[in-house]
């Protein structure tokens, strides 16, 4: 990727040097924790772990933050990506008379309160919409490079933007819609479903992303699109479950196969269009 010309985005924070403190005013359980729980389970963390720490939407504890060292190129490296992101949702929100809230990236390690509960690095990146924050821990890319062989730049980023896909989905009211739909969803098989079109969605919107952040300042190399399919491949339910078990649960899904998170990935990206990344018109996705 070329992001030499990129500005970083001051909305990071950076938790890595602190303790942390436990968030406080638990009220019930909410999408953000049941996303999370689900992720948790990818990667070996008993999800009932996750939803009896993270009872729903709380009011976060403050946590002391500290600016990214100088000298840190992986953190100033998601700086980039994130402005990069905002820069270019800010751009498609005004040409719909909008205005653009960008989301805050916390650095942080091992765990951290959310408003969704406790993060944790074990569940691997994810958004809160509570407090409408993207948290990750960079040993994560470790964990792609080591353990999915999906290394590279634009992998790392395309996590970034998808991410922030999900923080689209909570600004438009579609998390909201989803979480209704899975709770009068008929059986735990067709409430997943409304899980992986919310998952491939984000994926479509980190395509659209890509697709107008190269127009604008020509940031993708050769090989760049190509680590991307391979991160979106990598991390399909169906390569995850494979890799755990030696078999896949298709009613089990919740972010999509391999194939479609390719597939609306690359729909976003050839397309730049979020209108053609509606993940739950179509019956086939």
């Amino acid at each position: 990727m070329r992001l030499d010309d990129e500005r970083e985005s001051s909305n990071v924070e950076d938790r890595r040097g602190s303790g942390g403190r436990m968030p406080v005013g638990a009220k019930g359980i909410g999408l953000g924790t049941i996303a999370i729980a689900l992720v948790a389970m990818y990667f070996g963390v008993d999800p009932s772990v996750v939803l009896n720490i993270g009872q729903g939407l709380q009011q976060e504890a403050p946590v002391e933050a500290q600016a990214i060292p100088a000298n840190d190129t992986d953190a100033k490296f998601v700086a980039k990506v994130l402005g990069s992101t905002e820069d270019t949702w800010a751009k498609i929100f005004q040409n719909a008379g909008l205005q653009y809230p960008a989301p805050t990236l916390v650095l942080f390690r091992g765990a951290t309160p959310t408003a969704c509960g406790t993060g944790q690095s074990a569940m691997g990146p994810f958004y809160c919409p509570g407090d409408q924050k993207v948290y990750i821990d960079l040993a994560f890319y470790d964990e792609m490079k080591n353990r999915f062989n999906a290394p590279g730049d634009f992998a790392q980023a395309y996590v970034i933007a998808h991410e922030v896909g999900h923080h689209i989905q909570h600004l438009m009211g579609t998390s909201d819609k989803v979480q209704q739909a899975r709770q009068s969803a008929r059986n735990e098989a067709q409430a997943n479903q409304y899980s992986v079109r919310l998952e491939l969605q984000a994926d479509c919107y980190a395509g659209v992303w890509a697709n107008h952040a190269d127009g604008a300042n020509r940031i993708l190399e050769q090989g760049d699109i190509e680590e991307a399919m391979t991160a979106a491949a990598a991390i399909g339910d169906d390569a995850l479950q494979k890799q755990a078990q030696g078999y896949a649960v298709p009613d089990s899904f919740t972010h999509g196969t391999s194939q479609q998170r390719m597939r609306w990935f690359n729909q976003g990206l050839s397309s730049g269009d979020i209108g053609k990344c509606d993940t739950f018109s179509t019956v086939s996705i």
